[in-house]
């Protein structure tokens, strides 16, 4: 081989030095503890059939490289679990201890699919973390006391797993939290008080929750507030009075007691669902209410229907103790087609002022059966309402008496 062939060779042999050391310092920028954490995180986990979100975590590459992995300098910041696009198989596994090496991890989230076992204690040692939401998966166990030390977390989202035990308490005392979503697990105890100040969202419907509210257990910025299908108890008036930057309320198949208060109706809350508790009193809005959906059925309210509700466009009041005249205005507005839902089944009403010829538009649904009056038109109502027309005279003179 002449010169100039040796020359070429050794080029090309510094080449492939050089190839080989960018692709070893690709590896070996990454801190090593995070490389150990991503090893031992990915041994733990797999994909399901259909899923291939582990393809790109080939450990021979640079792991800031990998599918939901992402690195500030030499460090995860990082770690999006599974393909977050809609229908995605997702991922299995249990979640591997050495995740609470990634010590500069600042958002942890897992989609959807079958994740099993204990949320790790482990996570409590990730002090940057502030975001953590590991949703629709099969978590079980209890929510770890110790992520009470997570000062910097925004969001704590676990919804829709198989969570037990009490909600911790150090959870309630997180300065930064704006959202709490555990919603759909099947968490027990009371409802802890939250104490930041920047709270906008509690969703923890669907639990065995018990107990009762105290009036300063929920700060002022709160805008979406979800306690429905619990079995929580007391009255919520002073605590709901606070509460006035809520746009969404459902407190609905609890036990709640005492009346509703009046504040409540001028919130700007576009859907307030009571229904289905042990709230009493009369519902008395001051002023023109502007909610688009209000459900308050089956509870134990009494007196007449206030006109300022007839400005609601799906109205729910079936199942209570209300008396007297519908008033005017709903009817106007219902025949105005304004009003698509007005259920006033099941009360103590003794009238309304509507033309038997009256034609009600197809895009409003009105029910009267089951009242101290024969309904003066015929309308369909749901199954629940029962076929009876009218209430029995003796019970409505009973409760005029």
């Amino acid at each position: 081989m002449g010169k100039q062939g040796r020359r070429r060779m050794g080029s090309y042999a510094l080449f492939l030095i050089a190839l080989f050391l960018c692709k070893f310092l690709a590896v070996a920028i990454l801190d090593p503890l995070d490389f150990l954490a991503l090893q031992s995180i990915r041994k733990s986990l797999h994909d399901l059939p259909g899923s291939n979100f582990f393809a790109s975590w080939d450990f021979t590459s640079d792991p800031c490289n990998f599918a939901g992995v992402y690195c500030d300098s030499d460090k995860v910041i990082a770690l999006n679990l599974g393909d977050p696009r809609a229908g995605s198989p997702g991922l299995t596994g249990r979640i591997d201890p050495a995740i609470g090496k990634l010590s500069a991890l600042a958002e942890l989230s897992i989609v959807p699919g079958r994740i099993y076992g204990s949320l790790p204690q482990s996570v409590s040692q990730l002090k940057d973390l502030r975001f953590l939401a590991i949703s629709r998966n099969f978590i079980s166990g209890d929510i770890p006391a110790t992520l009470g030390q997570l000062r910097s977390l925004k969001t704590l989202d676990l919804s829709y797993n198989l969570l037990t035990g009490e909600i911790p308490r150090s959870i309630g005392t997180l300065p930064e939290l704006t959202n709490v979503i555990l919603c759909h697990n099947h968490l027990s105890g009371s409802v802890p008080p939250f104490l930041s100040q920047v709270l906008t969202r509690v969703d923890l419907k669907h639990n065995a929750l018990t107990g009762s509210l105290a009036p300063d257990s929920l700060p002022p910025s709160l805008q979406s507030l979800s306690l429905a299908w619990n079995q929580l108890t007391g009255p919520v008036d002073r605590l709901l009075s606070r509460l006035d930057q809520l746009n969404y309320l459902d407190l609905s198949l609890n036990q709640f007691t005492g009346p509703i208060p009046s504040q409540l109706f001028s919130f700007p809350i576009t859907n307030l669902q009571l229904e289905r508790n042990l709230f009493t009193g009369s519902v008395q809005p001051a002023d023109q209410v502007t909610i688009s959906t209000i459900d308050l059925s089956h509870n134990r309210l009494w007196g007449q229907i206030s006109p300022m509700l007839s400005t609601v466009q799906n109205l729910y009041l079936n199942n209570n103790r209300f008396n007297g005249q519908v008033p005017a205005s709903f009817v106007d507005r219902l025949l105005s087609g304004s009003i698509q839902i007005l259920y006033l089944q099941h009360n103590y009403l003794t009238g309304i002022e509507i033309k038997p010829t009256a034609e009600i538009p197809v895009s409003s649904s009105l029910c009267l059966q089951y009242n101290c009056m024969v309904p003066p038109v015929q309308t369909p109502c749901p199954l629940k309402a029962g076929n009876e027309k009218t209430r029995p005279t003796a019970q409505c003179n009973e409760w005029k008496g």
